[in-house]
């Protein structure tokens, strides 16, 4: 079921983009989305959300902070990042021609960093070899997509009403 809302006006991704970086510098805080507070990478999409729609859709349930969990197997169905993105924002389809970027600035990237594990990390593209995230021991910052974590993309998503 498709909770992906529908808008009148569309969001324009430097919108996006500002909104993600006016949360740079947030400190790291587990399952906290306060800018100027707290945030980790999942509360930094949730803050941006609020910013450009108001209310979140609904409240993600409790997880750990723990990239390379290693009890998930693919086919389980444990992709609780992935499924809640699926629900909210539209799935960006792989490119057919490998020279053609994988997303846009402005759309929301996730991140399988453990093979063996569920997607568990994700940030917003803020140009085409940079994103803004939040992780452990640091704060939100804006980090270069290199080779490592474009290896670990699991998914690309837009936010609804995105022109």
């Amino acid at each position: 079921m498709s909770n992906i809302p529908t808008f009148s006006s569309t969001i324009s991704r430097i919108q996006i983009i500002d909104a993600a970086r006016s949360w740079i510098g947030t400190p790291y805080v587990h399952q906290a989305s306060a800018k100027g507070a707290g945030s980790d990478c999942l509360g930094l999409i949730r803050g941006v959300w609020r910013e450009i729609y108001g209310a979140e859709p609904e409240a993600p349930p409790a997880y750990t902070p723990d990239w390379s969990e290693r009890h998930w197997r693919e086919g389980s169905g444990d992709e609780a990042l992935l499924s809640a993105a699926g629900r909210h924002m539209i799935r960006r389809a792989p490119p057919t021609d490998k020279k053609a970027p994988a997303f846009e600035p402005g759309d929301v990237l996730v991140f399988r960093v453990a093979a063996d594990g569920p997607a568990k990390h994700c940030g917003i593209a803020s140009g085409p070899d940079q994103f803004i995230h939040a992780y452990a021991g640091r704060q939100v910052t804006q980090s270069w997509l290199n080779r490592w974590w474009r290896a670990r993309l699991a998914g690309v998503f837009i936010f609804p009403g995105t022109e």
